[in-house]
């Protein structure tokens, strides 16, 4: 049985950056047995788009009292530290 969870991505522009996040992070997800319900923004738009909501990754700096899980990571565009992040946010999604 996999898990379900929604994911809100966000980047400066919630187009570009957040959209390539959102497809590495979707399938590394699906490999692991994770069903990922993705959503994207602006990180100017993260704190009214929380609802319902069991993580937020950002390639941007975001507020830290949003009351959700956030990760803020540039792994997925330089390739460092992929692998680590991509555990984290198992980590969190199953917790």
């Amino acid at each position: 049985m996999s898990l379900q969870k929604t994911v809100l991505f966000a980047c400066g522009t919630g187009i570009a950056t957040s959209t390539l996040v959102s497809h590495a992070v979707v399938e590394a997800m699906k490999e692991r047995g994770i069903k990922i319900d993705a959503r994207q923004c602006k990180t100017t738009e993260v704190r009214s788009m929380l609802t319902g909501v069991d993580l937020v990754i950002s390639t941007t700096q975001l507020p830290t009292d949003l009351g959700v899980p956030a990760i803020t990571t540039l792994a997925f565009l330089t390739g460092r530290g992929k692998p680590e992040t991509l555990d984290k946010i198992e980590a969190t999604l199953r917790a």
